[in-house]
């Protein structure tokens, strides 16, 4: 399959750069390059790319309410969006996974991880740069907030809650499977029912539930 990408950043040269990076693998085809946040959403809506990645800072419209009209809560069809960005800022970060991003990249994090970056996006996996992951979830952790976390009305499994922990931890699917002694499809399997249960659309809002519900209190987070 190949993955169709829409690059979105006002500097010519850093959408050059991401497109020569992004074109020169087989299995990824850069649809279109934009300049600005207006022309992002309505070029976004005409060609329903696979994954969009989306600078913060832009005329029009910034990344985060790019994000926002293309993958929200209230968005039906939602598109996978990554925010890639020079500023590592925690509010900014914050409001792109409210706004329904589905990861956050920093542009030095370098042409593997981009690439990488757009293929997680597809398979749904983890997305949020790794230097960013932790510290960002642990954000919830001991918050008065996340005494009032809705629990599911179907419990979740000792089984779900280990591949939760270990998602909350920032491992991909590969990792939790290797440290559970679980296949690439039974993690993915859990991943989707705890979803389903606890209403997240995406590992990152499932990683973001875990910390706001306590239960990472009694976990060893890295």
């Amino acid at each position: 399959m190949t993955i169709r990408v829409l690059i979105a950043d006002d500097q010519e040269m850093v959408r050059m750069g991401f497109r020569m990076i992004l074109a020169a693998q087989d299995d990824i085809e850069v649809v279109a390059d934009v300049a600005d946040g207006i022309t992002a959403v309505g070029k976004a809506r005409e060609l329903r790319p696979d994954v969009c990645l989306l600078d913060i800072r832009m005329p029009g419209l910034d990344g985060l309410e790019v994000a926002r009209q293309l993958a929200g809560p209230d968005v039906t069809d939602p598109l996978k969006v990554v925010v890639v960005t020079t500023f590592d800022l925690d509010e900014y970060v914050h409001t792109a996974l409210r706004n329904g991003a589905s990861g956050f990249l920093l542009k030095d994090a370098g042409p593997a991880l981009l690439i990488e970056a757009v293929r997680a996006a597809v398979r749904g996996d983890a997305l949020v740069s790794p230097q960013i992951t932790v510290r960002l979830l642990k954000h919830f952790e001991g918050k008065p907030a996340r005494r009032a976390v809705e629990q599911p009305a179907d419990p979740l499994t000792a089984r779900e809650l280990d591949v939760v922990r270990s998602a909350a931890r920032g491992l991909t699917n590969t990792e939790i499977g290797e440290e559970l002694y679980l296949s690439l499809s039974t993690v993915k399997t859990h991943l989707a029912s705890v979803q389903g249960k606890i209403g997240a659309r995406n590992r990152v809002e499932t990683a973001a539930w875990a910390w706001r519900s306590g239960l990472m209190d009694d976990t060893d987070a890295p």
